[in-house]
């Protein structure tokens, strides 16, 4: 039976005052600390402030550090060179700040990366330093010095330099830049024609054969010229400062920084902040760019060998790290060149990777041992497919008609060798690369030994030699004694770059990295990202 009897009053008002109140919470707006806590998930979100930065400014990231420590700022600083950190920030990385070695590099940004409130921090001169015997002998010191001169003294066989890779570092690029613009006569704007000029490219051909190391990085070219035996180095003039400092700690003769009249290269070093839309960001990037600008931050900058004056010209500079004794030279204006369009810069950059430099002769000892079936024999085939084919010039690291590149396959032992001459070769390469089957031990001494070997005999005046070594486990097949004999025995300076996958041991690879004036790289987490650092430096 139908029960009808009927709710209070109260009853009814209470249930309808339950929903209300309910209804009232549900649409409620979220109070401030609500919305900071969305805010925060859904924006990058940690408390972490990330700056990018060119690998040049490795040595001023404790000025940042000390500052952020005062202030309870967290920060992080990642390395990359320039193009790649162009690369990085318009594949959509995030960062809260970018600290630039130069602004030309800032108009290869996307639009839809927002880079603002960029500041010059320091200005650096790109420069030749050269051993002041030599620069004596030359005839460069108390002398006005012209490209020219320089690019003589190399024609005539009298004078070799070492230099970072224009392609892949700042410092490289706008040497290369500056001895364009001087070479081409100092045009208002370079322009593409300019380029096609041959007499132009022979000039160039002439001063690049002079280059007998490059480098992939600002810091290992210094680490590089103080562990082998150079004559001269193009690099900015605080890394002159730097290696004169510890060559004079070791008693050793120091280099002398000569300034071509012509014109010269200069870096701005702008640091600039990525509007992500954080305002909290925004007020700590404000916050330390202040204090680099501030005096203090001045000072700390110029302690380190930067130029922190406008116009380059600073009679009270200290002596004691702008030494007048080494040729550093405050006293008089530096005549900038005028970089070209972005779009010039990029033709001048392949230009240089393919027509240009001194060809290269490498020799890649790769390993199949048995540890490397499955992902790593994928990742490997992956790299050298990127490296030995035209996809490399996406990061303008391809190689040219005249470069040389031979291939040993090691596992337990190194017997084959494969030879290119050139890119048209590749695909062979890439054939025997992508069909040869992993297995066996890991005779890594034995592969290194075989290419410095086949390196020995090679014209070091008409190509740059190098070993690249890949493994992902421990050589067990031959000895590090028996390698180090053969390379002391050949008297040649065959760097030798390795790459670490896997398993690899560490320790072996510093080795073969300390004998040879090489590197070693980590190839762990991105394989191919390794093998593209590594040709950055042949």
């Amino acid at each position: 039976m139908e029960n009808n009897k009927k709710s209070s009053p109260t009853t009814i008002i209470a249930i309808v005052l339950a929903v209300l109140f309910a209804l009232f919470f549900m649409f409620k707006p979220a109070d401030n600390k609500s919305k900071n806590n969305a805010n925060n998930n859904q924006t990058s979100t940690s408390k972490t402030f990330k700056i990018i930065a060119s690998q040049e400014n490795q040595n001023l990231e404790e000025i940042v550090q000390n500052y952020a420590n005062k202030k309870g700022y967290e920060v992080e600083v990642d390395y990359a060179g320039s193009i790649e950190i162009m690369q990085k920030l318009n594949k959509g990385e995030k960062y809260d700040a970018v600290w630039l070695s130069n602004s030309i590099w800032g108009y290869m940004l996307d639009n839809s990366v927002k880079m603002t409130n960029s500041k010059c921090t320091n200005i650096s001169p790109v420069i030749f330093g050269i051993k002041k015997s030599k620069a004596e002998e030359l005839g460069f010191v108390g002398k006005t010095v012209y490209t020219k001169d320089i690019v003589q003294a190399i024609q005539e066989g009298k004078l070799k330099f070492s230099m970072s890779n224009p392609t892949v570092t700042n410092s490289g690029a706008s040497a290369y830049l500056g001895m364009l613009s001087t070479l081409a006569g100092n045009p208002e704007v370079l322009t593409k024609e300019h380029l096609q000029n041959e007499e132009l490219k022979n000039n160039l051909k002439t001063l690049f054969s002079g280059m007998e190391r490059s480098s992939g990085d600002e810091e290992f070219l210094e680490e590089m010229f103080l562990n082998g035996n150079y004559e001269a180095v193009v690099a900015y003039e605080s890394s002159i400062i730097d290696i004169n400092k510890k060559l004079q700690a070791k008693g050793e003769e120091t280099l002398y920084a000569i300034y071509p009249v012509d014109g010269v290269s200069i870096s701005d070093s702008p640091f600039a902040y990525i509007d992500n839309k954080n305002s909290n960001k925004k007020d700590i990037f404000e916050d330390i760019q202040g204090y680099i600008l501030s005096n203090e931050g001045q000072k700390l900058l110029q302690e380190k060998g930067k130029r922190t004056w406008y116009g380059g010209v600073n009679t009270n500079a200290d002596k004691s790290i702008f030494n007048p004794d080494w040729g550093i030279d405050t006293n008089n204006y530096i005549s900038p060149i005028k970089y070209p369009s972005t779009e010039v810069i990029k033709i001048a950059l392949n230009m240089y990777q393919t027509e240009l430099r001194k060809p290269v002769h490498i020799v890649f000892c790769l390993d199949y041992s048995g540890s490397m079936i499955g992902e790593g024999e994928k990742q490997l085939k992956e790299a050298m497919d990127y490296i030995l084919t035209e996809k490399a010039s996406n990061d303008f690291i391809q190689f040219a008609a005249e470069d040389k590149v031979d291939v040993i396959p090691f596992s337990s032992d190194a017997k084959e060798t494969w030879s290119g001459t050139n890119v048209t070769q590749s695909t062979e390469l890439l054939y025997k690369i992508n069909n040869y089957r992993s297995n066996g031990t890991t005779a890594l001494y034995l592969a290194c030994q075989k290419a410095i070997e086949i390196l020995k005999d090679e014209d070091m005046n008409k190509y740059n030699v190098s070993v690249v070594l890949m493994t992902d486990g421990q050589g067990n097949v031959g000895t590090f004694r028996e390698l180090n004999e053969v390379y002391k025995n050949i008297n040649k300076q065959i760097p030798v770059y390795s790459i670490m996958f896997g398993s690899a041991s560490e320790n072996q690879l510093n080795e073969i990295a300390k004998m040879s004036n090489g590197k070693v790289f980590d190839g762990k987490t991105d394989l191919v990202r390794a093998f593209k650092q590594v040709r950055g430096y042949n």
